[in-house]
């Protein structure tokens, strides 16, 4: 399992989140996110989320 790193912010910068994700693959990751953020309602937020090498897996400004 790999460990990827969700981040959420308020327009001010301020962090909402900034949580672990377990998943075996980037498509997993992706998909556990964006449940994740809907659940705390955080989807129409600024989020990131990043895989262990650094890339950028999912992005909303």
């Amino acid at each position: 399992m790999k460990i990827y790193k969700l981040t959420s912010f308020e327009a001010s910068g301020e962090k909402v989140i900034d949580e672990a994700i377990a998943a075996e693959n980037d498509v997993e990751a992706k998909n556990k996110a964006e449940v994740l953020l809907r659940e705390k309602e955080l989807n129409k937020k600024t989020y990131r989320l990043v895989s262990p090498d650094g890339s950028l897996i999912l992005f909303k400004a």
